[in-house]
């Protein structure tokens, strides 16, 4: 039933506001409908993330939303830091860094965090 429909991302905020200057402005997605005063639904490739006001925004200690950026995984963490986006360390078993990127054999994968503490990542996959 729902293997052939589309499906989006949804991640809590606390102000609209401050999110539309990052997942805009940093990330550099395109507003879409719907918008409304609790709401924004922002265009990725042919994906969307709705992005929505509530009080247990960044609750979720977790990967919220991922890209899937095929080579481009470094120039992107290049541009994301040069923009001030800060990126997560983890320590997985069995992980090696190269700066900010996480590699796990041909697994090319950075985390950060938008202001609310979402977690989100680009990945070579």
């Amino acid at each position: 039933m729902l293997g052939q429909k589309d499906a989006l991302a949804t991640v809590a905020v606390r102000d609209l506001g401050v999110a539309r200057q990052f997942y805009e402005g940093k990330l550099g997605l395109k507003v879409a409908g719907p918008t409304g005063p609790e709401v924004l639904t922002f265009e990725t490739g042919t994906s969307k993330i709705l992005v929505y006001k509530s009080q247990f925004a960044g609750t979720n200690q977790a990967t919220a939303v991922t890209w899937a950026v095929g080579k481009d995984v470094d120039a992107i963490v290049r541009d994301l830091k040069a923009k001030g986006v800060t990126f997560e360390k983890y320590d997985f078993p069995g992980v090696q860094h190269d700066g900010d990127v996480h590699v796990f054999g041909p697994m090319r994968n950075a985390w950060f965090k938008d202001p609310d503490g979402n977690i989100l990542s680009v990945v070579n996959g």
